[in-house]
């Protein structure tokens, strides 16, 4: 794309495309209906969204067979054929996702050192109840296990 002086425009992706591993609102949605109730065809999708949405907001069925055809073929959904439907499952978890909506942040936003990256988390950890950072710590202990069970990290000397 030209501007009208000649120069070259890139198209930028939006932030929360980069963020979302390009899903979205409505994808996010359907992803969030089926991790609440798995199996679900796309009629009683439809009729959990519109349970949720105001009737002018809510996408019609079509719609949101349209969606769970793009979850599929990028991987987020499976489906089992059930006589004339299709039944859907997510293929992808609530947390794995997470993970790579914040891997894409760090990616975004990361500057080049890790003290950024951790005194953010530590930022956003000291808003935690003392019941969080306890799970919190007991998640390090444990990796930190299971990267040195697996020979892996700095602790060892050759």
């Amino acid at each position: 794309m030209r501007n009208p002086y000649g120069r070259r425009i890139l198209k930028m992706r939006s932030s929360s495309n980069i963020l979302s591993h390009n899903l979205g609102e409505l994808e996010l949605r359907v992803l969030e209906a089926l991790w609440q109730r798995p199996h679900l065809d796309a009629r009683q999708i439809h009729e959990a969204l519109c349970a949720q949405t105001p009737p002018r907001r809510t996408p019609g069925l079509n719609t949101i067979q349209s969606t769970l055809e793009r979850l599929f073929r990028k991987a987020y959904v499976d489906r089992i054929k059930q006589g004339h439907a299709f039944t859907y499952h997510a293929s992808v978890s609530r947390g794995n996702l997470l993970g790579r909506m914040l891997g894409d942040v760090i990616k975004l936003l990361h500057d080049g050192r890790m003290e950024t990256i951790l005194s953010s988390f530590v930022q956003v950890a000291s808003d935690l109840d003392d019941a969080s950072l306890d799970e919190l710590e007991a998640l390090i202990r444990l990796r930190k296990s299971q990267q040195s069970d697996a020979g892996v990290g700095g602790d060892q000397d050759d």
